[in-house]
């Protein structure tokens, strides 16, 4: 979700990517309340960090804890952590999960308008 917001709010600044230390499919829920927003993510995928090992970043950006324990080093001007709560861990109703997912989603939007904005970058 992140990477889908990221370019599409601020996609004339930031080129965003995102990959995991364990890739897995992208999650249906995120692939709907995305588009609920107007951003398409059903063509995304899962991309493995090794993808990226030759790549020197402006920023690295994790968004759980367990990304900031394992990440390993890439080089990048700033490094920025903010731990968001994994959805898909969530248990509940199919309208309860996709209520989660939304809660979420939009704490990264917020989160991301306050850090990447042009005053505040």
């Amino acid at each position: 979700m992140a990477e889908g917001l990221l370019n599409s709010i601020y996609g004339s600044n930031y080129k965003a990517y995102s990959a995991g230390i364990k890739p897995t499919k992208v999650n249906p829920y995120d692939v709907k309340v995305m588009k609920e927003i107007g951003i398409d993510i059903s063509k995304y995928y899962s991309k493995r960090i090794e993808d990226y090992k030759r790549e020197i970043f402006d920023f690295i950006v994790t968004v759980c804890d367990n990304a900031k324990e394992t990440w390993p080093f890439f080089p990048g001007k700033k490094i920025i952590h903010k731990s968001f709560e994994n959805p898909a861990n969530f248990n509940g109703s199919n309208e309860e999960t996709l209520d989660f997912f939304r809660k979420i989603r939009d704490e990264i939007k917020t989160w991301i308008v306050e850090t990447f904005s042009e005053d505040n970058a």
